[in-house]
C-alpha cells in the first residue's frame, strides 16, 4: 500500500499545498480520501486525470470536498465522452451539498459522474482496501477512516476535536494522519480541531508507529505545531505532512 499526500493545508490552500487530499494505492487501484480545494491540480503530478477508482469524503466542508465539482467537469466533458461513474463514500448530504456548490442546473448532474453511497460507522470494502469509518468530534457529520491492505494500516483523523473514537480507530496503525490545526494555547474551542500536542497524545494512546501531522493551517508556522507535538510523550516517528510526500507501507 502506498500513501501520497496530495494536499495537507487546513481550512484553505496554502502557498505550498492544496487543501486536504490523500491518495492510497494498492494492486493498481487508486482511492482518494478527501478532495479539497486546489487538490485536483496537484493530483495530476501523481496519477492521470481519469485514474481515480474511488473516493471517500470525510465531511462536507469545502477544504475537504470542493474539487469534486472540478472533477465532475473532468469526467463529464472528457474529449472522448463521459467517463464511467466513480464510487463515492460520503456523508449522506453529499449529493445535495455538492450540487449546490456546482450550481449548474442546465448541465449534467453530479450523479452522472459519481455513484454516491452514504457513510455510516462501520467497515466496508473499496477495491482491495478494507475501510473502517468512525464518527469524529466535529460540528458537522465527519468520519475518520482506517484503511488496511496487506497487513498494513493507515488511519486518518479527518477534522476532529479530542476523540476517544479516534484513538480506537487508530489503535496499532502503522501510520496516523492526524490533524493539528491549532497552536497549543488556552482558549481553543472544543469539539473542533486538535493542537499538535493533542494529536501526539492521541497517537501515543493509540500506539501507532508513525504520526504525520496534517491539516496545517497557513497562518501558523508548521515548525511551531511540530514543537507543540514534540513534548507530548509520543515515542514513535513524527513529522509534518508535506504535499508530494510518499509513504510505502510494506
Amino acid at each position: 500500500m502506498k500513501l501520497t499526500i496530495v494536499g495537507c493545508s487546513g481550512s484553505f490552500p496554502g502557498p505550498d499545498s492544496p487543501a486536504s487530499c490523500y491518495l492510497l494505492e494498492a494492486e493498481g487501484f487508486r482511492m482518494l480520501i478527501d478532495f479539497g480545494n486546489g487538490s485536483l491540480g496537484a493530483l495530476q503530478r501523481h496519477i492521470g486525470l481519469y485514474d481515480v477508482d474511488a473516493i471517500c469524503l470525510s465531511h462536507l466542508h469545502a477544504d475537504h470536498c470542493l474539487d469534486m465539482c472540478s472533477y465532475h467537469v473532468v469526467r463529464a466533458y472528457s474529449p472522448d465522452g463521459p467517463r464511467p461513474r466513480v464510487p463515492v463514500h460520503a456523508p449522506s448530504a453529499a449529493p445535495r451539498r455538492l450540487a449546490a456548490a456546482y450550481g449548474m442546473d442546465d448541465e449534467p448532474a453530479l450523479d452522472t459522474t459519481f455513484a454516491f453511497t452514504p457513510l455510516a460507522p462501520g467497515s466496508f470494502t473499496v477495491g482491495p482496501f478494507a475501510v473502517t469509518a468512525a464518527l469524529m468530534n466535529h460540528p458537522v457529520e465527519t468520519y475518520g477512516f482506517r484503511v488496511s491492505h496487506g497487513g498494513r494500516s493507515v488511519a486518518y483523523s479527518a477534522d476532529t476535536g479530542e476523540s476517544a473514537e479516534l484513538v480506537e480507530l487508530a489503535t496499532g496503525a502503522d501510520l496516523l494522519l492526524c490533524e493539528a490545526s491549532f497552536r497549543d494555547r488556552p482558549g481553543n474551542p472544543e469539539g473542533l480541531h486538535l493542537s499538535g500536542r493533542q494529536a501526539a497524545e492521541h497517537a501515543a494512546r493509540a500506539g501507532v508507529d508513525t504520526l504525520v501531522l496534517t491539516h496545517l493551517v497557513p497562518w501558523y508556522d508548521p515548525a511551531d505545531v511540530l514543537a507543540d507535538a514534540s513534548g507530548a510523550g509520543f515515542g514513535g516517528a513524527m513529522e509534518l505532512a508535506r504535499s508530494g510526500a510518499v509513504y510505502d507501507l510494506r
